[in-house]
């Protein structure tokens, strides 16, 4: 029998209901009947995850390894549920949500083993040196230790690797933080199915009710409430950059002021040189293509600017990428809010004077065919507009003057994601000269290659300067993600019974 959500919260182990209702928007299905989230229920969450947290904060890795894991098999269980009212929320295709759902359990258990190793605690001793002049050193030993309670706000175009059970919940969990998830109202039964697992696991382990609690929907009073609560101690984040922002303002003026980790847009350029250009022109236009339309280019990492010198090569590309673009049918977008932003993004850009229209795209209700447009360097260093984000399948094809105008386009970038280059043999000389800026712009610069497809392993980095995240010195992706939610503590002549477990002598 299919899935039928009940629409409740979770709340400390107890499936609750809220204050009003809401119904969800389907791309294809069934639409269904969800509680609103209220500040109440924050309120109850949060209190509970801080009573949560004086156990499960100082529990063991092997505790949290299996409880990472034994939501990672819960998941598993629900494969087929999961997968069609993924598909019915959010119309993305059923071996997409499949592929998702397989790299969230991965997600999980990769945590999992590296916390057993133990290597993210950074422990460092220094012995005492009693007999050291002018004065003595104490014994000192460090251990990063978990922060307390984190919220977490699911992400519209990630319905299971960046929401309930994503990547932001897995690196709180696997650092010893209970977790306060506020459900996207994109697929808010995709949230639920999880949220099940995720009690599944938690109550086949015995753990505290309230390390995980899931709150559906509600209006922008219930996210400020979860940031702004007293117990709660970081905050993740993926989604735009005018959310982000004012939640990142909010907990920056709290009393107390938290980490908000905020993954919140870029634009991802590509920058084609020279000689990759006339070597392989057609084919790394046919790789843009690909990547800048997968999933409706519903994707954080989308590249949507390409950058290029104006030659016939360029010309080549262009005319190639146009082709492949316009024989590109419509594409269902994951909400009518997504599509209408895209909408009025193409609109914006469309009606710059200096901007020429390639492939004008089609936007008709959730549906929206791909679409392309051509600048030059003047026009992109004069108009700082053209360098925000349109989320969704939009190319901007930016043709510069020469070496020197694309190294100022470099320059002009505010921080990304990411930044790719494309290059071959005698593109050596300007690419060393673009690297240092564009590793001072980017968290990940690739070489012939194209950003869509973040690996989650040990040395991806998915952040980058602001806007692409609120701290540059994190990532979202990643096992490195779990150190956002821990903090370094040292022990001065601390007796080895009081240490935390991971400091004492075996």
């Amino acid at each position: 029998m299919a899935f039928i959500p009940t629409g409740k919260h979770l709340i400390s182990g107890d499936w609750l209901d809220g204050e009003g209702t809401f119904r969800s928007d389907p791309a294809v299905g069934p639409a269904h009947e969800f509680q609103s989230g209220s500040v109440t229920l924050v309120n109850r969450a949060a209190e509970a995850a801080e009573e949560a947290f004086w156990s499960y904060g100082y529990s063991t890795r092997d505790e949290r390894a299996r409880f990472l894991n034994a939501i990672a098999e819960e998941i598993d269980a629900r494969s087929d549920d999961i997968t069609e009212i993924g598909h019915q929320e959010t119309g993305l295709p059923p071996a997409r949500i499949a592929s998702e759902r397989g790299r969230t359990t991965n997600q999980l258990r990769l945590f999992a083993k590296h916390i057993l190793d133990g290597e993210y605690l950074d422990r460092r001793h220094d012995e005492a040196l009693p007999s050291r002049q002018p004065a003595p050193r104490p014994d000192l030993k460090l251990v990063q230790r978990p922060l307390g309670p984190v919220a977490v706000f699911g992400a519209s175009n990630f319905p299971l690797a960046f929401s309930t059970a994503g990547g932001d919940t897995a690196a709180a969990l696997a650092a010893g933080c209970p977790v306060i998830v506020k459900g996207h109202s994109a697929h808010p039964g995709t949230s639920e199915i999880v949220g099940h697992a995720v009690q599944a696991a938690r109550t086949r382990l015995g753990l505290h009710p309230g390390v995980f609690s899931l709150i559906q929907g509600g209006n922008r009073e219930v996210g400020q409430a979860l940031v702004q609560h007293p117990f709660v101690k970081a905050v993740g984040f993926t989604g735009s950059l005018a959310g982000g922002r004012a939640l990142f303002d909010l907990c920056a003026a709290r009393p107390e002021p938290i980490p908000f980790f905020g993954e919140l847009g870029s634009v991802n350029p590509v920058f084609f040189l020279p000689d990759a250009l006339e070597k392989r022109g057609d084919e790394i236009a046919k790789g843009w293509v690909a990547s800048l339309t997968t999933g409706a280019g519903q994707f954080c990492t989308n590249p949507g600017v390409a950058v290029m010198i104006a030659d016939a090569n360029a010309e080549a590309f262009v005319n190639t990428a146009t082709s492949l673009l316009g024989e590109i049918g419509p594409q269902t977008m994951l909400t009518r809010g997504i599509a209408a932003a895209f909408d009025a993004g193409f609109a914006h850009i469309a009606g710059k004077n200096a901007v020429h229209e390639l492939l004008r795209p089609a936007c008709v209700a959730r549906d929206v065919t791909p679409g392309l447009y051509e600048v030059d360097g003047d026009t992109w260093l004069a108009h700082p507009d053209l360098h925000e984000e349109v989320f969704g399948p939009l190319g901007l094809v930016l043709k510069v003057r020469d070496a020197a105008q694309m190294i100022a386009v470099a320059r002009s970038l505010v921080g990304q994601l990411t930044c790719t280059l494309q290059l071959a043999d005698g593109d050596l000389g300007l690419a060393r000269r673009l690297m240092p800026i564009l590793e001072r712009k980017a968290g990940r610069v690739l070489a012939n290659g194209f950003p869509t497809g973040v690996e989650v392993a040990d040395a991806m980095v998915h952040g980058g300067p602001y806007p692409a995240s609120t701290n540059f010195g994190a990532t979202s992706v990643g096992t490195l993600s779990i150190r956002r939610f821990l903090r370094p503590v040292c022990y001065q002549q601390m007796p080895d019974e009081l240490l935390p477990v991971d400091l004492r002598r075996a």
